[in-house]
Parts: C-alpha cells; structure tokens; sequence
C-alpha cells in the first residue's frame, strides 16, 4: 500500500507502525503524533491502508492536548507509587497550567518536592506508554476486586465494545484520544504547589521549546470554585454520577438545582450594582456562545426589581467606516480589533447620556459600511443604565473617557467544572464549540462543518481582545450547566455525524462525538423556558435570536 507524506510517496507493508517508517522525522521535528486521513493516530499506530499521513507536534492543538493528557499520566504514575492512598483529580486549566488536588489529602512541599523528583525520574527512564484493549467481560473481571474508577465508564457505554486502558510498566490509567508513545517525550513542564494543590504547567502554542510566565487568574479561579464547591455538595463531580442520577429518574431536581444556582448569582450580581450607586453602566464581555444575550435579559429582570431600568446599546453600530477599518495579516478587514470601533464617537454619546442630554443612536449599515442615523433618539432617565455587550468591554480602551466608578465589568464565559473521570477533563472551550455547533444549526443554518472550519478564528479573536482582560471585571458569571453536554448530545451528535474523514475537521468532530457518547441523554423538554441553555437549542422565553 501507499503512503502520501509531505511530497513524497512511501511504499508501506500492511501493519507497520507509523514510528517505524517515520523515526528520524520523528526525532527530529519533535512529534508527538500523526494526522492519517484526517484522523490523530499515535505514532504506534499499525497503518492498515493507503492515505494521507503528516506528523504533528505540540504547536498544533491536537499535539497540545496530548501533551498535556500525556504529564497528567505520567504525574498520576508518580502519585500512585508515592502515595498510593491519593486521590488525584484534575480540576481546571489555567494559563498553560492543569491545577490539580489530591480529595483526601492535604499537599505540602514535601509532597510536590517527592512528586518532581519521581516524575524527572520517569521521564528521564522514556518508558513506553502502551494502550491495551480487552473485552467488556474480561475488563468486568480485571475491575472485580479492584477500587478504582479509572476507564470503568467504558462498561457502562452501549457504543462501545472494547475497553481500553493505558500502561506504563504496571501503572494504568484511562484517557479518552491519544496518549505519547513514551513517557521521555514529555520534558518541559513544571510542577508547582498553588492553591489546594498542584499546577502542571507546559508550553504554550507561540514558543513550544518552553514554559511561558505564569499569570495568576485569581478571579476566574474564586468563580470556578464557587461552582465546584456546589457540585461537590450536590455529589456531581463527574458524568458517572450525572449518568447515575438521570437513570434513576433524578435528573430534573437538579437541574432545578442547577438552574436555581444560575438565578441566584445573577441576583447578587445586581444587588451590587445597586450598592454602588454611581454605576450608570453595565459592560459585559465573554467569549462566543457564553449565553451573554440571555444573561443580560436575565440580568435586566433582576435590575428592575431593584428599581434600575436597562437600556441597551450595541458597539456594534459604532463601527468606522469600512474604508478605515484595519485588516490582518491577510488582507481582510479585521472587524474584532479595537481599532474598527470608532472609540471617539463612542465615547462621545456615552457621555452626553451620562449627563442627561439627547443622542441620535446610528445603525451600522454592514453591507454599505457605514453608519446611518435613522431618527433613534435615546436620553436616560434617573432610573435607568446603560447595559453595554460586546468583546471589547472588559477593556477601558474602549470606555477612556468614562470614570471608573460609573462603569461595571461583568465576564461571563461557560466555566466547565464536570469532568468525565478524576483525569478526563471537560474543556471550557470544548463545551461553548458544542453550545455554537448546535445553535448555528438551529438558528443560523450552519452545518457543523461551517462552525469548525472558523472556530479557531474565533478563538484568535478572544485570546486577543477578552482573556486577557478577564481579571477586570468586577464581577464574573459562570454560564454553565452541570446537565447541558447531556441535554446537547442529542442536537451535536448527528451534526458532526455529518462531516467524513475526507475533510480536514473529521478528527475534530470525531474526537467532540466521542466526548458527548459518555452522557445518558436528557429530553431539552426539561429545561426551564428562561434556561440559558434555551438560547441554543431553542423555546427560550426571551427574544434571543
């Protein structure tokens, strides 16, 4: 059979691993696996036909997440000899780093200090990390005798037929996608004790060969506990026990619960608005399908049984004119950059408003590019604010010429605190994708190939103009539901169903429709109609599309 690498064409016997026909490309770009007809594969892969075949390292974001996935083994390896009685989980990624704790165990120095050493000593040993499948009735009786949850989600899943396991010499553990074939791979990183445990930091995408500065994200942190502390106490940390609860019926108390969380945070929320009484502007900014226009409807109702009436404005009629607008690095108009608002003119009405006098509002003409005025006057009464959503608004570049003290910065994103297992993680960014894939369907007739293609650019866009200026913020609102994957599978699934591995995103769609296979689904019937999750899969009590 053939193989197509870069330009050339290899003649391969049926069954060669891909690491033995690409070793010293390998070793030399520093791989850590391979795109094979646009699926990821481990370079221990056994190619079985012809196609396309590209190495990838960690620069790419699939060569990312098995890095990251790969410390976590090995780091879960050292704990395991050391402190055989710890219980390790991962709870949240924060700037290049996993903070991770141990759940019956306090961490001291002495214990990061033992953990750095076991883990340079396996890293430095390069032993080989093997992925072994077995049978459904031979892993029932490997777990049999065995307290340990790692991997045992697979018994429970009707889709599949094998479980598998990774191992490093007798230390195994579960990780649903693609582990490193060897433990040496894995060489920068650090471990650090913060918090209630322990960050594992790694490299970021600009500069693979090392760590970047750690930035401390103290807020985002307190909000990510917040709802962690919650779930704890709700005895949700995981899909097995949300699984559990929607077998058994339970399921539609605690998404009460869950939806009840949601009001009671948007209600403190605007009792601090009130308190601090010069505030005449609410600005909201989080990333793409954070749930920011329920929010602030929400948000709105809350305001006005506190006596305060929102009147809202879009940055987005505040755009320059098309011929002044800035474009990227390819030639085309780059609409998400500060430099496309027309920040004099912004600030100009916002604050003749403040001070009581009349503005003629423009509407942006996007066809055109340019702005009309069309007669919308607006003039704020005492009891009203301004309530300003877009990505900028974190950012006082935007809002220079007003004071401090009359501004509120509210961040709102889809803070993920349920994870599959104790080491499978559920990104923040994997769950807004799915939230997008499924709204652009029913809304917008996207397919989901359509959302996938421009995700990434998407994501470009908030790495620059929103996260780093999350920790602004006076108050942040964790949009997520510990129920949602669960209640989104059913509208996702097929969608990426859709997309064949004669397209460049399949290993995406591939890996996102494995991610949503570990949840019993939940009927969208049992949401709230002023859930937040309406404004995605539909029947939302407010106007949100």
């Amino acid at each position: 059979m053939k193989i197509q690498y870069n330009d050339t064409i290899i003649d391969v016997t049926p069954g060669t691993k891909i690491k033995d026909i690409l070793w010293n490309d390998i070793k030399k770009s520093n791989a850590i696996a391979a795109r094979f007809n646009n699926e990821i594969k481990s370079l221990n892969y056994k190619l079985k036909e012809s196609g396309n075949l590209t190495l990838i390292d960690i620069s790419n974001k699939d060569g990312r997440r098995i890095y990251r996935k790969g410390l976590l083994f090995i780091i879960g390896m050292a704990v395991e000899e050391l402190y055989p009685e710890a219980k390790m989980v991962v709870n949240y990624q924060l700037s290049n780093s996993l903070l991770c704790e141990f759940i019956n165990m306090e961490i001291d120095d002495t214990i990061i200090d033992n953990i750095r050493k076991k883990v340079e000593e396996i890293v430095k040993s390069n032993y080989p990390i093997e992925k072994k499948s077995m049978s459904k009735e031979e892993a029932k009786e490997f777990y049999a005798g065995r307290e340990t949850h790692k991997g045992k989600l697979q018994l429970e899943l009707s889709t599949k037929k094998q479980v598998s396991l990774y191992w490093c010499k007798d230390y195994f553990d579960y990780y649903y996608g693609i582990l490193p074939i060897s433990t040496g791979i894995l060489s920068i990183y650090e471990i650090l004790k913060y918090h209630r445990g322990f960050l594992i930091r790694y490299p970021s995408k600009s500069d693979i060969t090392k760590l970047p500065e750690f930035k401390e994200n103290k807020k985002l942190l307190e909000t990510l506990d917040e709802y962690d502390v919650l779930h704890t106490v709700l005895n949700v940390p995981s899909v097995r026990e949300l699984n559990e609860i929607t077998r058994n019926g339970k399921i539609k108390d605690y998404i009460l619960l869950d939806e009840a969380l949601h009001e009671k945070k948007i209600a403190n929320i605007a009792d601090d608005i009130v308190k601090r009484e010069k505030v005449k502007m609410i600005l909201i900014a989080g990333p793409s399908s954070s749930g920011k226009t329920t929010f602030a409807q929400r948000l709105g109702i809350q305001l006005r049984l506190n006596g305060l009436k929102p009147v809202t404005i879009s940055v987005d009629n505040y755009f320059v004119e098309r011929d002044e607008n800035p474009k990227d690095e390819n030639g085309n108009y780059d609409f998400e950059c500060l430099e496309a608002i027309d920040i004099k003119l912004f600030n100009e009405h916002l604050l003749r408003l403040l001070n009581g006098e009349e503005v003629e509002i423009p509407k942006f003409d996007f066809e055109v590019g340019t702005k009309r005025y069309n007669g919308n006057k607006l003039k704020l009464a005492d009891d009203e604010v301004l309530v300003i959503e877009g990505i900028h608004c974190l950012n006082d570049k935007l809002t220079p010429l007003i004071p401090k003290e009359q501004k509120y910065k509210i961040y709102i994103s889809c803070l993920t605190v349920l994870n599959i297992d104790e080491h499978n993680r559920i990104s923040t960014t994997d769950t807004r994708l799915i939230r997008r894939i499924v709204r652009d369907s029913q809304f917008r007739g996207y397919k989901a190939i359509h959302t996938l293609q421009m995700w990434d650019s998407v994501v470009k866009g908030e790495e620059n103009n929103i996260f780093p200026f999350q920790e602004e913020a006076d108050s942040m609102f964790n949009s997520s539901l510990i129920y949602e994957l669960a209640v989104l599978k059913d509208f996702a699934m097929p969608l990426l169903e859709e997309i064949d591995n004669s397209i460049h995103e399949y290993s995406e769609a591939k890996r996102l429709h494995r991610m949503l296979g570990y949840f019993e689904s939940i009927p969208a019937d049992y949401l709230p109609s002023n859930s937040l999750l309406r404004e995605f899969v539909g029947g939302s009590i407010f106007n949100v599309h």
